[in-house]
């Protein structure tokens, strides 16, 4: 930005400087060009003169390394390469990441029905055998997806799209119809849940008393009325057929979703970025560890503190009405867990966030919450 021409008058001489101020073959209609001040950072237009004087008195952006902005080609490293590019599709990792026998545990819990053999570990494994085969098997003779690629994918659409349960049944068995014989497709949602469960997707029903008293869960597992309220569990008690609660808890385990962070190399060293990623300059923040609530807790507990593997977690909740009519009063709470272990780019990142309470509606839990959350602390 130098220039031996000296001052320039402030009216009409900004296109008067030589050929070595680049600023004057760049300039607007009128007369202005991006100043690259630290303040304006090139966002604010300015007369060449101005921007002499910006430049004497705030520097040049720290940020400005190419002048594209005033004139300067960008120059574009060569192509890298015999690189292998990073696979956009982990499923078949994450499959692999299952056969770990530390992950089969006590909270790996079937879709709506837990079976008395699922934390067996040969069970699990037969289960997780059977995901590895549908990893491995084309959907058909010749399709280049997997069967497993396909039914994650299709289950996201569902949620995506809000498909209802049934009408996602019949679309499994129009495909099952329309694909070549042989396509290894579910026949249902519910088996394709099923499916789904295994690899952490699954979620425990715990039973609630209908005035949020109690959860019909450990010790009061077998209680058809309430402990506090007396209130029976039921809709209908006296029915012949399957009864059904008055309300349903959903909880999802949170243990088989950190074990998956620190076994999958992808996510293992980011679990630990708060413990090499801190902030080095003096008064600014960037993430929670440079915070002093942070600070105040490593100085009260040293030993979590020294280990950086221990996990710390942010808890957030607020209720929405599911079936989006604002006059129907209805709410329902998800209770949602972030993981600040955790750098800042990723952890208050929608794809991070954790849900791991359901808290079914119609109204709000209120001060009653700590029933719900008790599955949680439980864990934790």
């Amino acid at each position: 930005m130098d220039d031996d021409d000296g001052d320039e008058d402030d009216d009409d001489n900004a296109n008067d400087g030589d050929d070595d101020n680049i600023c004057s073959e760049n300039l607007t209609t009128e007369g202005e060009c991006r100043c690259p001040c630290e303040d304006c950072d090139n966002h604010e237009y300015q007369r060449p003169n101005i921007i002499r004087i910006h430049i004497h008195n705030n520097g040049f952006s720290e940020r400005y390394k190419i002048w594209k902005w005033n004139g300067e080609e960008i120059v574009l490293p060569p192509p890298i390469v015999n690189v292998i590019p990073e696979p956009t599709d982990r499923l078949h990792d994450l499959v692999n990441d299952l056969w770990d026998d530390s992950f089969v545990d006590d909270h790996t819990i079937d879709v709506d029905e837990p079976s008395n053999t699922t934390s067996a570990p040969h069970a699990r494994n037969d289960r997780i055998k059977e995901l590895d085969k549908l990893d491995e098997t084309p959907l058909y003779a010749g399709c280049p997806m997997s069967s497993f690629n396909f039914l994650a994918k299709m289950m996201h659409m569902k949620v995506d799209f809000k498909w209802t349960n049934t009408s996602f049944d019949h679309l499994l068995q129009f495909l099952k119809t329309a694909f070549p014989p042989g396509s290894v497709i579910p026949s249902s949602h519910y088996e394709a849940k099923k499916k789904m469960s295994e690899i952490g997707l699954g979620y425990e029903s715990i039973h609630v008393c209908k005035n949020d008293c109690c959860l019909f869960w450990k010790e009061n597992k077998k209680l058809n009325h309430c402990s506090v309220c007396k209130t029976s569990r039921w809709k209908d008690e006296n029915t012949s057929g399957k009864k059904v609660a008055h309300k349903v808890l959903r909880y999802f385990p949170l243990t088989p979703r950190l074990q998956q962070l620190y076994k999958s190399s992808m996510t293992a060293k980011d679990m630990i970025w708060h413990a090499t990623g801190q902030c080095k300059e003096v008064g600014k923040m960037r993430h929670l560890v440079d915070g002093t609530s942070w600070k105040k807790f490593d100085a009260r507990y040293p030993d979590f503190a020294r280990e950086p593997r221990n996990v710390r977690l942010g808890l957030c909740t607020d209720g929405f009405n599911p079936f989006g009519n604002m006059s129907n009063s209805y709410s329902m709470w998800p209770v949602i867990l972030t993981t600040c272990n955790l750098p800042p780019w990723l952890c208050m990142k929608e794809s991070t966030f954790m849900l791991t309470l359901l808290i079914p509606g119609p109204r709000s839990p209120g001060k009653d919450i700590d029933v719900f959350l008790r599955p949680l602390v439980d864990e934790l």
